[in-house]
């Protein structure tokens, strides 16, 4: 008996809540969001339709979808189509079922029924709409006498109004309102760069068909998960490695106003495939690269290269000219930087690019101290993982 009373309480441990992710401050956002959202949407309506008791200013699912916008607005349940779409179709469907069913509990069961149905092909399921069909059913003489007015006041109404308060609050405390609900395209580049060493996008949306339930996330807000817990464990694995400890210390760089051919010359004796352009101040304000000297020059005809290359490094004689003469004509302006201080896992969307550009490392202050390419950080995490194993084996 004590056995199977051990095994039964282990069992019913499987079903406790999982420890809250939130801390105090977003508890308290999403309270505050939906006293807001709901006062001001019954307010709103109240002022609207006027001081008459038979008035249905505000309805009781409009707190159930309350609970969703403020407290997880990045559910798929949450988005302004799901509440929109949702709460109209669930109303028809209620009044319908409601005029065209004289058994109160048929007619409730059927609307119920129905209403999934239609959200589901519809794709903007949303919970609380279920609550606004029964309303439609059940909801006594004041919705009875609204018959088909009940879906534009309250329901199209409230929803509105609820969903208006959503966006300008959520965005306005930091949480992005409406959340994306697409995976990233097939090919394209992960937002963080580390496709490479997991998962594609077609991966994960085969293994949500698969698992064949509607899940409260959204693809995309799920990878978005899974890409940052990729990154976390990284940076668990590499431990205190800093941008600073890989980089090469080297300061090779050119200014705004350097001419094309001394830059060029820099970057072919040196064999670099791109070099910083600093302001007086050493601070970084492009990158300018072999691809940029090719682009600008025109260099589709290969063999016509040297001579067309050479031509555009050449200065010109004259005082005013078409062409290209300073660096900072043809540097690439959109370059990021990362401080030497920075953790190595803040490399990985940076050397993620096709062209495997190095990137600045600047101190506090923003000047130049160094690159790091992407050999560099190969070279890292070979050398982080040969250090690992040997007490990994001990371990075993």
């Amino acid at each position: 008996m004590q056995n199977f009373t051990s095994r039964q309480l282990a069992w019913l441990r499987h079903f406790r809540p999982a420890p809250a992710a939130t801390d105090a401050r977003e508890r308290l956002r999403a309270c505050v969001g939906a006293l807001l959202g709901i006062a001001l949407s019954g307010g709103i309506s109240a002022w609207m339709l006027g001081p008459s008791a038979a008035a249905l200013w505000l309805m009781a699912p409009m707190g159930a979808s309350a609970v969703l916008l403020f407290a997880v607005p990045s559910s798929p349940l949450a988005q302004p189509w799901s509440i929109i779409g949702g709460n109209l179709v669930a109303a028809l469907i209620g009044v319908g079922c409601s005029q065209l069913i004289t058994a109160r509990v048929a007619a409730a069961g059927a609307a119920i029924c129905l209403a999934i149905a239609a959200m589901f092909v519809l794709r903007c399921l949303h919970p609380p709409a279920g609550a606004v069909a029964l309303t439609a059913v059940l909801g006594g003489p004041a919705v009875q006498a609204a018959g088909y007015n009940f879906v534009l006041v309250p329901v199209a109404l409230n929803s509105l109004l609820i969903l208006a308060v959503a966006l300008v609050y959520n965005n306005a405390t930091g949480r992005r309102y409406p959340q994306p609900q697409q995976l990233s395209p097939s090919g394209a580049q992960t937002p963080v760069g580390v496709a490479a060493m997991g998962y594609q996008p077609e991966d994960l949306q085969a293994a949500l068909k698969q698992e064949n339930q509607v899940l409260d996330i959204s693809p995309a807000h799920l990878e978005r998960l899974l890409r940052q817990t990729e990154l976390h464990a990284f940076k668990r694995q590499v431990g205190d490695v800093r941008c600073g400890d890989i980089m090469s210390a080297s300061t090779l760089a050119v200014e705004f106003a350097t001419e094309l051919g001394p830059a060029w010359q820099l970057l072919h004796s040196h064999h670099l495939q791109a070099l910083p352009v600093l302001d007086p101040w050493r601070r970084v304000i492009g990158l300018v690269s072999r691809a940029d000297f090719l682009h600008h020059a025109n260099l589709d005809d290969h063999a016509t290269l040297r001579p067309r290359l050479r031509a555009f490094l050449r200065r010109t004689a004259n005082s005013h000219s078409d062409k290209h003469e300073v660096v900072g004509q043809i540097m690439t302006t959109a370059v990021r930087t990362v401080f030497e201080t920075a953790p190595l896992v803040d490399l990985l969307p940076m050397l993620a690019d096709a062209d495997h550009l190095p990137v600045p490392v600047v101190d506090s202050e923003r000047r130049l101290v160094g690159v790091v390419t992407a050999s560099q950080l190969v070279a890292a995490l070979v050398k982080t993982s040969l250090a690992r194993q040997p007490a990994a084996q001990m371990a075993a």
